[in-house]
């Protein structure tokens, strides 16, 4: 699924209007349509009503998985619904929306649904943020095919007639937010802040079209005054805001609507999209992996790689272990965890199918170890560094000596990423290894890149999609919906894990996952994209067998993958 940006949505609509000849109004006319059947839906959801299926959803939220399977419990919805949506149900005659609409295109697509919901048998009513002159062209039109369907109208009370504190919305069910689209920017003014305000606190379900206002489109912020939707209908391609936090909350369920752009009018625009969500099919296509993770019949230990994790010491080693045990779960033919000889005694045993090396002399990880690992590396194929590592004299040093010294794939994470800030790295000074991993999580990027957590979290896409070009390394930003850029400018987004997820080690398990998959053949960047999927389905099947999420453990995570 294409992830965009509201400049290259505007560029896509520009094409298609201009270069393929498709008028805006039929845009509009699909858009509203849309919207009014995700209503119809919805209403027929809270009721119990069964809605037409018309194939696999194309939905990002809590409704499906991100392939469109549903979760445990949730029933499957299509997003591109047959004709039977728009139709009465049982408990039509006691819904009754109010369709919010601001001047612009937005506004316009409000105004086409308003329509077919009255079709549909629904009664529904429309409220001006601005005078019906405010309107921009394609508005206009459709707000006078609506007041000549006999739609009720009214507009937004002034401030001497009391304004938004005087609306009354005890009457109606439902809100469908049509105010301010992709191409908003920054805090709402009034009238809309105040009408964003007074939407959600009269507690009623609301139902976004495209986005919610007071959203950024792109970077997923969310203004003070910001809908709160129980569902976003978005039109034609996912925006980027809708796929990070906190505009995801915001958003609620998104149902991306297919409403007639042809995908080819993404590929021609000035700056084509190629930012991606994480699903089975982008994984298939776009990666080109196979998701199935088979074997072949002949195969043996050799076939899936050997990894080697530098990582563990006297107060951490079950880092190390966890993200040993991960990259043999995930299919690894052989791991090997090298650490402090004093810990060795500690460690042997405790997981049969693990082998075990000296890594460096004593009880604690030191400067002049670096040539032992270079050795050991020498038949391995892929070297995790970091899980549990610690700090000591001279980390820095050490760790770019097994930067430029091995042209084999790292991984680095934990203490690896925070020798990296310290020791000033560059791609220009270390040397560009475009067969690196780093999987930081935000804290841990934010001293990368020299700026407090929050600055970084405001824009994770941008951050991540820079750091990855600029210094020639695949970029794992963890988190709520993780963030895999690559130095070419591809972008990949997660959806999948687990609020439970939230627990010390899970992290390490992903770091064994990544070097597990790159060790079988897989590229950095499908290693990655393909590690944090599968790290977030064995998080969402861990939570589901446990009593509460809260107990989940990371080794929950390792045994469900």
């Amino acid at each position: 699924m294409l992830i965009v940006t509201s400049q290259q949505m505007k560029q896509i609509d520009r094409y298609t209007i201009d270069r393929l000849g498709i008028p805006s109004l039929s845009l509009m006319e699909s858009a509203g349509r849309a919207i009014a059947e995700e209503v119809l839906d919805w209403c027929r959801s809270r009721r119990g009503t069964a809605s037409a299926d018309a194939g696999p959803s194309t939905s990002v939220g809590a409704g499906s998985r991100p392939d469109g399977s549903p979760k445990r419990g949730v029933r499957s919805t299509s997003p591109i619904l047959e004709d039977a949506l728009i139709a009465p149900f049982d408990g039509m005659e006691r819904e009754h929306w109010l369709v919010l609409v601001g001047k612009g295109n937005n506004g316009g697509d409000g105004l086409v649904a308003a329509r077919y919901l009255q079709d549909a048998g629904m009664r529904v009513e429309i409220l001006l943020a601005e005078g019906a002159d405010r309107f921009s062209e394609e508005a206009a039109a459709q707000f006078e095919a609506a007041r000549r369907s006999g739609i009720p109208v009214s507009e937004m009370p002034g401030d001497a007639e009391g304004g938004p504190d005087a609306l009354d919305f005890g009457r109606y069910t439902g809100l469908i937010d049509a105010l301010l689209g992709v191409g908003a920017s920054g805090e709402p003014r009034e009238p809309y802040a105040g009408l964003i305000r007074a939407a959600n606190a009269c507690g009623l379900p609301i139902v976004a079209a495209d986005i919610p206002s007071g959203l950024n489109a792109d970077t997923g912020q969310t203004a003070d005054a910001c809908i709160r939707a129980v569902r976003t209908v978005c039109i034609a391609f996912l925006k980027a805001g809708l796929a990070q936090y906190p505009g995801a909350a915001a958003a609620g369920e998104v149902r991306v609507r297919a409403v007639g752009i042809p995908l080819l009018a993404a590929d021609r625009i000035e700056d084509p999209p190629s930012a991606h969500l994480i699903t089975e099919r982008s994984l298939r296509e776009t990666l080109e992996i196979d998701t199935s993770r088979s074997r072949a019949e002949d195969s043996h230990k050799g076939t899936y790689g050997h990894v080697l994790i530098v990582g563990g010491s006297r107060l951490m080693s079950g880092a190390g272990f966890m993200a040993s045990r991960a990259a043999l779960r995930i299919g690894s033919g052989l791991v090997t965890w090298a650490l402090p000889e004093g810990l060795l005694p500690d460690i042997v045993g405790h997981v049969p199918e693990l082998m075990v090396a000296e890594g460096s002399a004593g009880d604690f990880w030191r400067r002049d170890s670096a040539e032992t690992l270079l050795k050991l590396a020498e038949k391995m194929d892929v070297l995790a560094i970091g899980p549990g590592l610690g700090r000591f004299d001279g980390d820095a040093d050490w760790l770019r000596e097994l930067w430029t010294k091995t042209d084999m794939p790292l991984v680095i994470d934990a203490d690896g990423l925070n020798m990296l800030a310290d020791g000033g790295f560059s791609a220009r000074e270390w040397g560009r290894r475009e067969n690196v991993v780093l999987t930081p999580h935000p804290g841990e990027m934010g001293r990368l890149l020299g700026i407090p957590t929050a600055e970084l979290q405001a824009d994770r896409i941008a951050a991540a999609r820079t750091y990855a070009a600029e210094h020639g390394v695949t970029l794992v930003l963890k988190g709520a919906r993780t963030v895999v850029a690559s130095q070419d400018g591809a972008l990949f987004v997660n959806t999948t894990g687990h609020p439970g997820m939230s627990t010390g080690g899970t992290g390490d398990v992903l770091t064994g996952a990544i070097s597990g998959l790159i060790a079988q053949g897989l590229s950095p960047l499908q290693a990655a994209a393909f590690g944090v999927y599968l790290h977030g389905r064995a998080g969402e099947r861990a939570a589901e067998l446990r009593e509460h999420p809260a107990s989940l453990l990371a080794g929950d995570v390792i045994e469900a993958l």
